[in-house]
């Protein structure tokens, strides 16, 4: 589910993409479903691309995520806890997920987490493990067919697909070495 909400520098609050196109991209506000262009010079990342820094490496942010609503039993942190102090932020995240580094992990990005924490909760969504889309799973199981022979045909397919798409590939190019061999000859 994180994988559609986007934080957009610049713009408060948690985002939904709606569309993507090639030099435009279609978002929704969580909050206000007021729907907004975002074009390629505006920074956009998904929450399911952000990590938080620990002692040994890096966590995704659905595991801390996790950590937070197993504490506060699925209900929202409190509003003193994202305007403590920033010892406080940084205790409240060592009670939370102890392992975070507390070098490089700061308390503005604590009190982000926390916000967006409770701004997902605010509009129903609570659940923060990653998913498979529908169509990696029907991928994975394409690869696994339980039939040696329906593993001989998919492979087949496959080829040709690849043969075909290669073809597709190599026409598309002639005619663009057709046009240099002609400014060659014209000269």
């Amino acid at each position: 589910m994180l994988k559609t909400i986007l934080s957009v520098s610049g713009r408060p609050g948690l985002f939904k993409m709606i569309s993507q196109g090639k030099s435009l991209m279609v978002i929704e506000s969580l909050v206000e479903k007021k729907r907004i262009p975002i074009y390629p010079r505006d920074k956009v990342i998904s929450l399911s691309d952000i990590s938080v820094y620990t002692n040994e490496a890096e966590a995704p942010l659905y595991e801390v995520l996790n950590h937070i609503k197993a504490k506060e039993d699925g209900r929202q942190v409190a509003p003193e806890r994202l305007s403590g102090k920033p010892d406080e932020l940084r205790a409240y995240l060592a009670e939370v997920f102890p392992d975070y580094d507390r070098n490089r992990v700061y308390p503005t990005d604590i009190k982000r987490i926390l916000s967006w924490y409770n701004l997902l909760l605010s509009v129903g969504i609570t659940e923060f493990n990653p998913q498979k889309d529908e169509t990696e799973k029907a991928e994975t199981e394409e690869v696994e067919p339980k039939d040696e022979s329906k593993k001989i045909a998919k492979t087949a397919t496959a080829a040709a697909v690849k043969k075909a798409s290669a073809t597709r590939k190599s026409v598309t190019a002639k005619p663009s070495v057709g046009k240099t061999t002609q400014r060659t000859r014209q000269k």
